[in-house]
């Protein structure tokens, strides 16, 4: 038992390690092609592509229909589970792709982006595509080998990267956007391919599809209404807004996406497989989430209050003074995304427990409270709007921890315990940062003074509280590379 739990815990532990490598990177790369791209594209190149992203995350939710999530509840999945799944996704993301090629003139015709028609078919080619690599994929999270996905997504991040740069450099415009999306999971799939070994074999049998169906079902519906709480605003304000503000909100959405993903993708791709393979173990599982729990605050809060307090500086010494009127939206998006890697680890703790239905009716409560907050506020202007959705956020923190004591007692008290010290320490650390920097007119050197004395005074008061999870994070660290 004792060495299971070991086990158990080096394999987690090196997870979150590739997983914190692979996130960033991945968020580094992003950083780099990102200052690339908002400078050599505008404001309504960016709005252009975030109008149809809905669209093809929600395709990629229908033709994938919460399989992924099915085979990591097995406890040990077949050839013959991953080879249904494999033929079903392929044959519904090719279905997927004919009906939206065949919608995109009334996409177009709906925003009223005549321009749209074409640029979405080329988008929406990411739809077959990625159907095509879900069960490598799956495999390969399942099996915890975040190494080669960290590989795959590293790999693929350059190259699409790069090419999206040039084609931007050569005036291609939006186009250039499309084809980032594209070359990404084309390259991404290749590797996934590379490392399993594994392709789909042929006769089909869909009857592993029927019994993962109850499951899966609930998950796919799920996850496509996690798609619409994701991008709701952007689908609003493509409707309401000029299409620079979209473009604006769509950049500052951005930033604070690839800092809040940074957490939460770190943590997700661990924490379903792991709190799956102990779910008839409550008091571990318990104890496994709670540390999940308190690296997740430990992480979150100062990396996304931290965002909100240099965004100025950030904004205007990468992308310049033409996104200037979306440093606001960011700095608000920020501290309402500080909270969403907590979501997604609730989340996980519920889909381990078999309980995507209990799933399902959160995540429809938020994006109904969400899309009516947002149209109730329509008149007040994209500033209240947003700051209204990230008000929402921070509080449906508290409806998760509620909907996960449904299968779990986990006590509020010991919850708070475990994030709201973190936060209060992080803010506090960035209030005396932004004031002890006031003085600094250069741009550049106020951003690099509030990074240093943030994260010196962050991580000087844990060390000072004797804070057990920044002291597991320099044991860990000094076994593994000292």
């Amino acid at each position: 038992m004792h060495a299971d739990m070991e086990n158990l815990k080096d394999k987690t532990a090196k997870g979150i390690a590739w997983g914190a490598i692979n996130n960033g990177a991945t968020q580094v790369l992003n950083l780099v092609f990102g200052i690339f791209l908002g400078r050599l594209l505008s404001t309504d190149d960016y709005g252009i592509l975030a109008l149809i992203t809905i669209f093809t995350l929600l395709a990629g939710c229908l033709q994938a229909a919460g399989f992924s999530q099915a085979l990591a509840n097995l406890k040990t999945p077949t050839q013959r589970d991953y080879n249904a799944v494999a033929w079903f996704n392929i044959l519904a993301g090719i279905s997927m792709y004919v009906l939206l090629f065949f919608c995109a003139p009334l996409i177009a015709r709906f925003f009223d982006q005549p321009l749209l028609t074409d640029v979405s078919r080329l988008a929406f080619l990411t739809i077959p595509i990625s159907a095509i690599g879900i069960v490598p994929n799956a495999k390969l999270w399942i099996e915890l080998r975040n190494r080669e996905l960290a590989i795959a997504a590293i790999v693929a991040l350059l190259t699409s990267g790069c090419c999206g740069v040039w084609m931007a450099w050569n005036g291609w415009g939006y186009w250039s956007l499309a084809w980032q999306q594209v070359i990404y999971i084309i390259v991404a799939t290749i590797i996934k391919y590379y490392y399993t070994h594994w392709i789909p074999t042929l006769p089909v049998d869909f009857k592993p599809i029927r019994s993962m169906f109850r499951f899966s079902s609930k998950m796919l519906i799920t996850n496509m209404l996690t798609v619409i709480s994701q991008n709701v605003l952007t689908f609003i304000f493509g409707k309401l807004l000029p299409i620079s503000t979209v473009g604006l909100f769509t950049q500052a959405n951005k930033w604070n996406t690839m800092g809040s993903s940074f957490v939460s993708n770190t943590m997700a791709q661990v924490a379903q497989p792991v709190l799956a393979s102990i779910n008839d173990e409550e008091n571990r599982q318990e104890r496994v989430f709670r540390k999940m729990l308190r690296f997740t605050s430990f992480l979150s809060f100062p990396l996304m209050i931290g965002l909100a307090l240099v965004a100025y500086e950030f904004i205007m010494l990468t992308i310049g003074p033409t996104w200037e009127r979306c440093v606001p939206l960011l700095q608000i998006l920020c501290i309402g995304g500080a909270f969403l890697p907590l979501h997604t680890l609730y989340q996980n703790f519920i889909i381990s427990r078999g309980r995507s239905d209990l799933y399902l009716w959160m995540v429809s409560l938020q994006i109904i409270l969400q899309i009516g907050i947002t149209l109730s506020l329509s008149s007040q202007g994209i500033t209240i709007m947003v700051a209204a959705f990230s008000i929402l956020n921070i509080l449906f923190t508290l409806c998760w921890h509620f909907a996960m004591r449904r299968v779990h007692p986990l006590a509020t008290s010991e919850a708070l315990k475990d994030t709201i010290p973190f936060a209060l320490i992080a803010a506090f650390c960035m209030i005396v940062t932004h004031y002890a920097t006031l003085w600094a007119d250069m741009l550049w050197l106020r951003l690099c003074l509030r990074i240093i004395m943030a994260a010196v005074l962050y991580l000087g008061i844990m060390k000072l509280l004797h804070v057990k999870t920044l002291e597991e994070c320099l044991s860990f660290i000094k076994k593994r590379f000292l």
